[in-house]
């Protein structure tokens, strides 16, 4: 399956995959510890917040592609590099669940809704649906919070992912302005 879902894309949207899994394993670490400044005397997790910015990546790599399946092949990459090197977290095995279901929520979103390219609005509504999803199983799996801090923590979690969608969307009008698609957008008219 994950064989047939490869082929659908060139080797240059493959690296922009394993591009995105990078810088959002990368920036993690510098992230989540500046989060934990503002969340922890608040007692919500860090990763709520952080997480709009560390999951802007598989939000930015679907952007740039456009297709279904890029935002479950960037987290699965993820999952994998954390997984078989221990470089952040101490979650195991279950980083596989972890890591993948932010993917597959924004995947199922570009199913649903089909865009031929993507706006402000996809962004936006990737970037919650990926760091919501992440926040609540995070929540389920390890810290099982209470009714009324955990919609506070997923509240939290919409904002901060909301962000991160416009932020990647920023990123990519900034190429587009500045010409660095151009190849990428000529090539998905041409397909």
């Amino acid at each position: 399956m994950l064989n047939n879902l490869v082929r659908k894309f060139s080797i240059f949207d493959i690296i922009i995959i394993a591009l995105m899994a990078t810088l959002g394993i990368a920036t993690k670490p510098v992230i989540v510890p500046l989060a934990h400044i503002i969340t922890g005397p608040l007692y919500i997790p860090g990763g709520a917040i952080a997480g709009g910015l560390y999951m802007m990546w598989i939000v930015l790599g679907t952007g740039l592609i456009g297709r279904a399946g890029v935002a479950t092949l960037t987290s699965t990459v993820q999952a994998i590099m954390v997984v078989s090197l221990g470089i952040y977290g101490t979650h195991g095995i279950v980083s596989f669940l972890t890591y993948i279901l932010p993917g597959l929520a924004v995947d199922l979103y570009v199913l649903i809704s089909r865009p031929k390219r993507f706006k402000i609005g996809h962004f936006f509504i990737s970037g919650i649906l990926a760091n919501i999803s992440g926040t609540f199983l995070v929540n389920v799996v390890f810290f099982r919070l209470p009714m009324v801090p955990l919609i506070l923590t997923l509240a939290a979690a919409a904002f901060s992912g909301g962000i991160g969608g416009l932020i990647a969307h920023g990123i990519v009008q900034k190429l587009k302005n500045n010409q660095v698609l151009e190849n990428l957008y000529r090539r998905d008219v041409n397909e």
